[in-house]
């Protein structure tokens, strides 16, 4: 504060002679209170760094940063305190100014103090800083302004009479702007004042550029974390589907939580959750390859409790390539190499309304039938991936049509404060409504998360079953004998004409005649032939043997050889998929352009 010299000085010296004691002595007096005062405010502006040091970018979060350094302000030199930044800056982006900008565009981004002060600009407002203003100027050419505000004793005790214009720059990059005021009785604003908030502004800018920088990467990771999630569900006939991903807060980091609806074969679809364990780029990084995987598995029509088994082997890898430890002790977030996951793959087949699940380490998915209360679905918990060392189980199960059945990741059921139990009665009681529209069931669900469950990300897939009654598929018990391929061949063509669909009839008898006469030459045990129309018609026949066929070349004088060759030539697809009692061989015939 600016002491009024002159008169003190004056009222010393009249003191002095009037009590007769040396005027050098008051004199010297007077100097040494100056020099102490001195030095007791600057020991108070040092305080006052070292406290701006320790409240200002306790977060990587650039509005709450400038809200802390408007309040040490007023707290400590200011009426009121407002800072202005760049909305590229609040989304993570690198502003630039171009020369000979007539206006400058900020968002009012934090203010502390007197309510007068304020005007009609309130938090989240636009501010323009105009061509020529003291502001403007100290952005353009990044010099701190100390201003004299004229008229303001008229204006009343609370409007401002002095105030500091701060442009905010870290690392030679002008982020902002803060305003600071001082109004009624106060001192106005001196070179020392000025040099106070300057400091202070520049510690407080290189915090907000480590917060827009932290921004641009968590951006960055989402970005990649979206792009490797599904963008659109393909139609399915199996099932009705409706998906979230919800990432997790900004000071959490992107997660590594996936989900996926993947076509099978004989109109099936296969469910999957999953979770890395940790966050950051790495973790998203691991949950596209993960993903890849399990998609890649899925082609090969391999059962949950083997896919599962490839998984873990796969993550094992994983751990290896990048050096983890090998027993699980550690995870993606303190240690690159110590990759953990956990899993939830499920089958269902629409035509005989059977599901089949294995788990991973993984919750359990909810089940509703229709009429039914919500319950959590008892699936053998394997360990989870990249721990190895036990087998993974499958469950089977039968799921009637029109059944919902939810399945979700870790941060849906677990928030600070409160047990998973707490989070999968609350996700059960959210199931339990009676909402028809399972997009409006997905927001429903995720409206009823406990308070600070966004410290993680969440995934959620819920579905509705559908059956394939007999306008969609039929199946028949074929002995092991030559002579049914004659029989076999009347019962699709008969099958096709009912389903209207005699342009496709010479085509199906042929591949159902190769199918089965490979299913009785070649397997063993009884031959099930199957037809579903869907999107395609498929043709299905399966025998009990393991043994997987191979399309080959015959040569010119071959007697056989050339079945699953014609197959091949006159199906959109084809393929085997294993099964606990044999295999099934399959082929996708593309539909007549009138059905």
């Amino acid at each position: 504060m600016t002491w009024g010299r002159t008169s003190q000085v004056t009222t010393v010296t009249a003191l002095a002679v009037a009590l007769g004691v040396s005027l050098v002595v008051c004199r010297i007096r007077v100097a040494g209170e100056r020099r102490f005062r001195r030095l007791m405010i600057a020991r108070e502006r040092l305080a006052l760094l070292s406290e701006a040091g320790a409240r200002v970018g306790g977060t990587l979060d650039a509005a709450r940063t400038a809200e802390e350094l408007a309040e040490v302000a007023v707290d400590g030199f200011a009426d009121h305190a407002s800072v202005d930044l760049f909305d590229c800056v609040l989304q993570g982006e690198e502003p630039v100014l171009q020369p000979g900008m007539e206006t400058i565009t900020l968002r009012r981004t934090a203010q502390a103090g007197s309510a007068e002060a304020m005007g009609d600009v309130r938090t989240g407002d636009v501010v323009v800083y105009r061509e020529g203003s003291a502001p403007t100027l100290g952005l353009v050419t990044g010099d701190p302004m100390l201003m004299r505000i004229t008229g303001a004793a008229g204006a009343g005790m609370k409007a401002p009479h002095s105030a500091l214009a701060v442009p905010l720059r870290a690392r030679g990059v002008t982020l902002g702007a803060a305003l600071f005021t001082r109004s009624g009785d106060r001192d106005p604003f001196d070179a020392d004042d000025l040099l106070l908030a300057q400091e202070i502004g520049a510690r407080a800018a290189v915090c907000v550029d480590n917060a827009r920088r932290y921004t641009r990467e968590h951006n960055t990771s989402l970005v990649l974390q979206r792009s490797l999630l599904p963008h659109v569900l393909s139609k399915l006939p199996a099932v009705e589907a409706a998906t979230r991903y919800v990432p997790a807060g900004l000071h959490a980091g992107v997660g590594g939580d996936w989900y996926d609806v993947i076509p099978l074969s004989g109109a099936r679809v296969a469910l999957v959750v999953g979770d890395v364990v940790g966050h950051g780029v790495l973790a998203a990084a691991t949950m596209g390859r993960l993903r890849a995987a399990v998609r890649t598995l899925a082609d090969v029509d391999l059962p949950p409790d083997e896919l599962l088994t490839h998984l873990d082997d796969i993550v094992t890898r994983f751990r290896t390539e990048m050096g983890g430890a090998q027993d699980g002790s550690c995870d993606a977030r303190s240690d690159p190499g110590g990759i953990v996951a956990t899993c939830l793959y499920m089958i269902y087949d629409p035509v005989s309304c059977r599901c089949v699940a294995a788990r991973a380490g993984h919750p359990p998915p909810a089940v509703a039938g229709p009429g039914s209360a919500v319950e959590y679905l008892d699936i053998p918990a394997g360990p989870p991936l990249g721990v190895g060392g036990l087998p993974f189980e499958t469950a089977e199960l039968e799921l009637p049509r029109g059944t919902l059945l939810a399945l979700y990741t870790d941060g849906l059921i677990e928030s600070p404060g409160h047990s998973p139990d707490e989070g999968l009665e609350r996700l059960q009681k959210a199931l339990s409504e009676p909402i028809p529209s399972l997009e409006a069931m997905c927001d429903h669900v995720l409206s009823t998360q406990a308070e600070g469950s966004s410290r993680d990300d969440v995934a959620l897939v819920i579905v509705r079953t559908r059956e394939f009654d007999a306008t969609h598929a039929a199946a028949w018990e074929l002995t092991e004998d030559l002579a049914e391929v004659a029989h076999a061949r009347d019962l699709a063509s008969s099958r096709l004409t009912g389903w209207d669909l005699r342009d496709l009839a010479f085509t199906a008898e042929v591949v159902v005649s190769e199918l089965v006469t490979n299913a009785i030459r070649y397997g063993t045990g009884p031959v099930e032939l199957r037809l579903i129309r869907q999107d395609t018609l498929i043709c299905e026949v399966s025998d009990s043997s393991n043994t997987a066929p191979h399309l080959r070349r015959a040569r010119m004088f071959d007697e056989g050889g050339r079945g699953l060759f014609i197959v091949a030539q006159l199906a959109e697809r084809w393929g085997t998929r294993q099964r606990p009692d044999g295999k099934t061989i399959w082929a996708e015939l593309a539909l007549p352009e009138a059905a």
